[in-house]
């Protein structure tokens, strides 16, 4: 769920998908982006940095990506091309544990790209745009994994999935991004069986559906 290779359309972004020599130009350069961001940081990512890494001439990448925006928003446009799906376990909390799993996988992994381009969308703009792209299309496609929850009867059929899967993803972003801290992979289990906790109490009910004790201290 993480971007690890991950704005839509737009001013700096490429508009079509291409193929051919045309995406074999696309990957030498988006993978020069990649490793000359984790390697420098955002200040030394520049057109002619990546130009040069690439091999591909300066003026294709200016052409074709405008700037360092373009060329980050590209990066995080490719993981929305992917036919990934969330886990299928059997339960919620399988399902939200394994997926717990992919995130501290990429958020841990070497070379930190995930983290590098994290980092990066707070300095570029088309790059946040491009991420927050990123992550609306992730929680749409595990939407899922509450659908069937429901199904089960695991939890109340209100249940607002993005709320809940934000509360079962969140405490790695907060301990591994922010805090750098080192919980290890139990950080994984433990806040899917957290998010599990708080979701069959009623603490994700859509707007509307607050369980009874909430709504009468509100």
């Amino acid at each position: 769920m993480s971007p690890a290779r991950p704005p839509t359309d737009s001013d700096t972004g490429p508009v079509r998908r291409p193929g051919g020599r045309s995406a074999e130009v696309r990957r030498r350069v988006l993978d020069a982006v990649r490793t000359h961001l984790v390697e420098y940081g955002y200040e030394a990512l520049g057109i002619d940095a990546v130009a040069e890494r690439s091999g591909v001439h300066r003026t294709t990448v200016y052409r074709r990506w405008r700037d360092v925006g373009g060329l980050l928003a590209d990066v995080l446009a490719e993981a929305t091309d992917d036919d990934w799906r969330p886990p299928d376990t059997g339960s919620l909390e399988g399902d939200l544990h394994a997926l717990n799993s992919e995130v501290y996988a990429a958020l841990t992994a070497e070379p930190p790209v995930t983290t590098a381009l994290i980092a990066a969308s707070f300095r570029s703009a088309p790059a946040a745009d491009a991420l927050r792209s990123f992550w609306a299309d992730r929680y749409d496609r595990c939407a899922v994994i509450v659908h069937r929850a429901v199904r089960r009867g695991e939890v109340p059929p209100e249940t607002d999935s993005r709320r809940l899967l934000v509360a079962a993803t969140a405490p790695l972003y907060h301990e591994l991004v922010l805090l750098r801290s080192a919980p290890g992979a139990r950080i994984a289990a433990e806040a899917a069986r957290s998010a599990l906790l708080a979701a069959r109490a009623g603490a994700f009910a859509e707007r509307g559906h607050l369980p009874v004790a909430a709504a009468g201290s509100a």
